[in-house]
């Protein structure tokens, strides 16, 4: 097995191998699987060419280290516990593509399925222990585990190799987590989990409100971006850009909302990780329904295509852009009076994008505008400070939603954060956030003009606070009316 000059993987000094071995059929075989005989087992299990192991940093490393210690003054004394996440079964033995929670990758910059970050106290500072995957060459599940086996889903990172790329204390295997979590159940010592990410930690440790205390300061953490964060979600909209491109061109000819996701997505994997969430392609009314992904409607030549979508890079940094477009190429006179009103509102909200300011001012600007479009339609009937009534705001029959949320590694990001920290908080330079008017008339409702039911319209970018005006990351969208229709001729010539 060793006729190629190369050193067989049980000689390879940087790997531990198991001398046992399983004699048991393994328990994740399929139905349609054949048995493995103990024979084939071992026959498999040795004479491996080792692979040299990649040692190198994470790119982001001193940047990840940084905020491991910033997390670690703010919690002396406590243990804390940190999952990446499990895969989710999609259909009986098939998972979805894992993701690692977005905690777990801020911490740390990346993550596969399992693993744990444990932030143990060390005097003044904390001690960061990763649990991992190791390497399964060598061993029966390499052949026999379908859903860990090296041969099956390809190379982990392994024990050693994370060390050095993750820029950890210490880095064990997976196995060596039960032994440790019920230790520290049973110790005194304070232990603080970041819940919903791992059901069997969660099992383990009761819920205590210091762990909504960690999730929150989690969260408030994530609500100022870096350079680099800033420069990712940049990214992502560029990218983002050009999926809406990709769906532009194919419009003249495309005949259903599918056509519209496959399209976007198919920019999303070969430029970057994947969508940052399911993209919604809502044509004609079904862009009335907010949340429209199903995605299984016809095109008419004549209606409009509400487009909200976002490419997630492969850091994870995700965009959140809406374009409503004309199918045809051209906004008839009712969609473009709808469509004017919600432009001019994004305009307004924008301009409340900046630090000092509370983070509801662009919803409030924002809303201020849409209502007196509703009035100048003959929808509302009343004054605008009637319309804007709190106790009676009979405008949010058709604008459903407010304007804005974070954004970051989640599309709705920092969600664990406090309230006054962040819907009654103030803008800070760093932070970045959507804005996001709609104005939504619903196919059967017999308080608007006939000619306006079933037109939904949304227009959204991404705005990051700066030390002066709002920094519109998705400004390379077109998004007045004018100019999205040259935008579409130029690519649909």
């Amino acid at each position: 097995m060793n006729d190629a000059g190369g050193k067989v993987f049980k000689s390879n000094p940087h790997f531990t191998m198991s001398t046992e071995r399983t004699t048991e059929r393994p328990t994740t075989a399929a139905g349609h699987d054949s048995d493995s005989p103990p024979a084939l087992v071992e026959f498999m299990s040795d004479g491996w060419l080792a692979a040299a192991p990649a040692m190198g940093a994470h790119p982001q490393l001193g940047r990840l280290q940084q905020r491991r210690a910033a997390l670690s003054r703010a919690f002396p004394g406590c243990c804390l516990v940190i999952p990446a996440g499990q895969e989710h079964v999609r259909a009986n033995d098939t998972f979805f593509r894992f993701r690692p929670a977005s905690d777990f990758v801020y911490l740390m910059g990346d993550g596969e399925p399992g693993a744990l970050l444990v932030m143990e106290p060390a005097g003044d500072s904390h001690r960061c222990v990763l649990y991992a995957r190791e390497h399964n060459r060598g061993k029966a599940e390499f052949f026999t585990d379908r859903n860990h086996g090296e041969l099956w889903v390809g190379r982990h990172r392994g024990i050693e190799e994370s060390a050095a790329y993750f820029g950890v204390d210490a880095c064990h295997p997976l196995q060596e987590i039960a032994p440790l979590l019920r230790e520290l159940r049973d110790s005194n010592q304070p232990v603080c989990v970041l819940r919903g990410h791992n059901q069997q930690i969660d099992a383990i440790f009761p819920k205590r409100d210091d762990d909504t205390e960690f999730a929150a300061h989690l969260s408030e953490m994530r609500l100022i971006k870096d350079s680099y964060e800033i420069a990712e979600l940049r990214k992502a909209c560029e990218i983002s850009k050009r999926a809406f491109e990709d769906v532009i061109r194919i419009l003249p000819h495309a005949k259903s909302e599918r056509e519209i996701e496959a399209a976007y997505w198919r920019r999303a994997r070969i430029e970057a990780n994947d969508v940052g969430y399911l993209t919604i392609a809502a044509s004609g009314h079904h862009a009335c329904t907010l949340h429209w992904n199903r995605n299984d409607g016809n095109l008419e030549r004549s209606a409009m295509l509400l487009l909200d979508a976002g490419v997630e890079c492969d850091s994870l940094y995700t965009a959140d852009i809406t374009r409503t477009l004309p199918i045809a190429g051209k906004y008839s006179g009712e969609q473009r009076a709808i469509y004017d009103i919600v432009w001019e509102a994004q305009r307004a909200g924008i301009d409340a994008v900046r630090a000092g300011n509370d983070f509801l001012e662009p919803n409030r600007r924002a809303m201020r505008v849409l209502a007196q479009g509703l009035i100048d339609l003959g929808i509302l009937k009343s004054s605008l400070d009637e319309a804007l009534d709190p106790e009676r705001p009979y405008y949010r029959r058709y604008t459903l939603h407010n304007v804005s949320h974070m954004l970051g590694l989640d599309v709705h990001d920092c969600a664990s954060a406090r309230a006054q920290e962040y819907r009654y908080g103030q803008m800070r330079e760093g932070m970045v956030l959507t804005v996001e008017p709609g104005l939504y008339f619903q196919p059967d409702d017999a308080t608007v003009p006939e000619r306006f039911r079933g037109i939904g319209v949304r227009i959204e970018d991404d705005i990051a606070v700066t030390a002066g005006a709002p920094d519109n990351l998705s400004g390379i969208l077109p998004s007045q009316a004018d100019a999205v229709e040259r935008w579409m001729a130029e690519l649909t010539p």
